[in-house]
């Protein structure tokens, strides 16, 4: 098993551990509340999004509700802006505020140093491709970001590196709520040529997000190798 595998997987279960299904119903009811506030949701959702990530909670529930609530577009500008700001927000307080217990975090997993070191290197580089590869926890990455020797431009720039995956996730969530669509029996006459558009941009989508995140975990592979 690869060092990067080895870190995933480790990182993976911190992340699920933090993460309580039990906040699942509360997300979806926060959902629909953010859907009868008409033109303020985008303002609430992006809001509810930073407290999400700080706070180590399902935030892929928000990302496809986004797709159900705004559409691929506006859901997709909800989410990014929500995301980044968010990220920022744990990585400063994993920088100056709680950086003994983000340490103590990560501490198990030894090898995480390596990318402290490959971070030191290529800042800008690292981060973008570990926002490239959704394999990494978003929430328990950002804080242990702040913790490293990326400097705080780099680490924002890097968060460019979310728009692949967070388009994907957002559009499965719109296809979703399009379903409901199906049951209406006044569907109008292009309804077929509709899905058929739907569905090859799905495909598309999730297949330039699959090969991004093979070549940007490859890269970030033999980045750290060396």
């Amino acid at each position: 098993m690869t060092f990067l595998s080895e870190l995933d997987l480790a990182l993976a279960q911190e992340s699920i551990s933090a993460s309580s299904l039990s906040f699942l119903p509360f997300l979806q009811n926060t959902l629909q509340w953010i859907n009868s506030l008409g033109a303020v949701g985008g303002i609430v959702f992006i809001g509810i999004y930073i407290i999400a990530t700080l706070a180590f909670l399902p935030a892929a529930i928000l990302t496809l509700g986004a797709g159900i609530i705004f559409g691929v577009i506006w859901g997709s500008l909800y989410v990014f802006i929500g995301a980044t700001l968010g990220a920022v927000a744990a990585f400063l307080v994993g920088r100056y505020l709680a950086r003994g217990w983000v340490k103590e975090k990560i501490s198990r997993y030894k090898k995480f140093a390596i990318i402290d070191k490959a971070v030191s290197k290529e800042g800008l580089k690292i981060v973008l491709l570990t926002r490239l590869s959704p394999l990494f926890p978003f929430n328990l990455l950002n804080y242990a970001l702040g913790v490293t020797s990326v400097s705080f431009k780099d680490y924002l720039l890097g968060s460019v590196g979310m728009i692949p995956g967070t388009i994907m996730y957002v559009y499965i969530g719109y296809l979703a709520g399009d379903l409901a669509l199906i049951a209406n029996k006044n569907q109008p006459s292009n309804m077929i040529l509709h899905w058929v558009i739907q569905i090859i941009g799905f495909i598309a989508t999730i297949a330039v997000t699959v090969y991004v995140t093979k070549i940007a975990k490859k890269a970030l592979e033999e980045e750290i190798s060396e």
